[in-house]
């Protein structure tokens, strides 16, 4: 998709669920497609404070924690509804409030009225429900919404798995953040873009409390374009989760750091055959500190970069490149960025 064709509206809220506000943000834009995020009675630079929510089989609901402080890049009053070719509505705890606000109900009316694509996500069906927009539509949804959308007269989708997507017209729906690589394929394609990439490999070397967006974006990102995507962390298999971090500057000298979500392994470490892998993605966050002093870490990341590979590292990452002793030959690697938009079209 070529840079500024098409433009999306990112509808957020105090409390929108961290993973659904910033990995389609990010990925879109990514993509070539110009996001503006936005959140009522709030301005381009206000903040919307974000929400972890995650399901333990031990408990019957999903937690609860403090994410990202989101930063919007648009102001709500300033909209106008022709710029844009597509919606955007997350979920966590906003949608329960703006269900409430008529400003975001005649904006939702807008887009279903207009035939343009509208992605909704986890409890963003809220949203739709309240605005109307679900009559007569197949839909699913983090399954708590069910009974909001059956009384709105949606044909209600049972989600087989928390992955599910499902899509009537211009309505995308989507369960919860797990299905995201789907999510967002069905609307970039609904945007009228075509995505290539599924003849590429790529790990992700992972540790615990590495930063919670820098690993979720990318590797979500380029699950979206069709690549296969795997993630190791060292003394772990798949199945096994790595614990996440929430970096934040709030004002003080340095970051500070709150739990983030627990990301789930997909292959074991001990059973790697690096040369299978076409790149490689270092998150940052406090995992580099002790990756870094892993010997079989390193000499993973000297193959990759012998073999000519590309790898993208990202903020502390790096210091497991200036542990491996490779940042002098690493002129040629590309960025993560640049790496997806040579995938999409």
């Amino acid at each position: 998709m070529a840079k500024g064709e098409r433009r999306v509206l990112l509808v957020l809220g105090d409390y929108v669920e961290d993973y659904e506000a910033m990995v389609p943000f990010q990925a879109l834009q990514a993509y070539g497609v110009s996001v503006d995020a936005v959140c009522p009675g709030k301005k381009a630079g206000d903040i919307c404070r974000t929400a972890i929510h995650q399901l333990f089989p031990a408990h019957q609901t999903y937690s609860e924690s403090r994410g990202h402080n989101f930063a919007l890049n648009a102001t709500f009053d300033d909209i106008e509804f022709n710029k844009y070719d597509g919606l955007i509505i997350p979920g966590g705890r906003a949608p329960e409030y703006l269900a409430l606000d008529a400003s975001v109900l005649e904006l939702v009316r807008k887009f279903s009225d207009s035939g343009k694509p509208i992605a909704s996500i986890c409890h963003g069906q809220l949203v739709l429900a309240a605005a109307g927009s679900v009559k007569g539509r197949k839909c699913t949804a983090f399954p708590a919404v069910r009974p909001v959308l059956v009384a709105a007269g949606a044909y209600w989708v049972e989600p087989e798995t928390m992955l599910a997507c499902v899509v009537d017209g211009n309505i995308i729906t989507g369960a919860t953040y797990e299905g995201h690589p789907e999510f967002i394929r069905l609307f970039v394609k609904a945007l009228g873009g075509n995505i290539t990439g599924s003849d590429r490999r790529i790990l992700f070397l992972c540790g615990d409390f590495m930063e919670d967006y820098e690993v979720i974006v990318p590797f979500q990102s380029l699950q979206a374009l069709g690549c296969h995507v795997d993630a190791v962390c060292p003394k772990k298999k798949a199945g096994e989760i790595c614990a996440t971090a929430v970096h934040d500057f709030e004002g003080d000298q340095t970051y500070s750091e709150k739990p983030g979500h627990n990301f789930t392994l997909t292959a074991d470490f001990e059973a790697l055959d690096v040369s299978s892998y076409d790149a490689l993605v270092i998150p940052g966050g406090r995992a580099p500190e002790y990756l870094a002093l892993d010997e079989k870490v390193i000499a993973l990341v000297k193959q990759i970069v012998e073999a000519r590979k590309p790898i993208a590292s990202i903020c502390h990452g790096q210091q497991i490149l200036a542990a491996a002793g490779v940042l002098q030959v690493l002129g040629r690697v590309g960025s993560i960025i640049n790496f997806l938009r040579g995938l999409i079209y």
